[in-house]
């Protein structure tokens, strides 16, 4: 089992930055994929942003992206403190929502997919005015 909490949402005005935070407990070590999503008032679940190892042999990262957020989020991980980050920045109004971590011990294929993930945080709320 994996837990995951996250922190970092807050208020902020348009253009301005947050970071996001996501620490697992548990089994971190056995997490291969981690993801953010978000959840906006009256709108459906949608994939912001994913990590995952390139491949089965190596250390190095993948990251993906939803088109609305690519090159004003960054998603990193830090292993040795089980941590995994959404940094963002320029931020808009439209960002306004509740920010999930999500986290898998297997390889996710399709990682936009919320559906194929087994843990989830309990969210963090990031308000954005204009």
């Amino acid at each position: 089992q994996v837990q995951l909490v996250e922190s970092g949402g807050g208020v902020v005005q348009a253009g301005e930055s947050l970071r996001l935070s996501c620490t697992a407990s548990g089994r971190p070590g056995s997490v291969a994929t981690m993801g953010w999503f978000r959840q906006a008032p009256g709108k459906e679940r949608e994939f912001v942003a994913a990590i995952r190892k390139t491949g089965a042999n190596t250390d190095e990262d993948s990251t993906y992206y939803a088109d609305s957020v690519k090159g004003r989020f960054t998603i990193s991980r830090d292993n040795a403190r089980n941590t995994a980050y959404l940094q963002m920045n320029s931020l808009k109004p439209e960002d306004t929502a509740i920010f999930y971590c999500a986290a898998d011990s297997s390889f996710i294929v399709n990682f936009f997919d919320g559906k194929l993930y087994d843990y989830w945080g309990h969210g963090t709320r990031v308000t954005v005015s204009s």
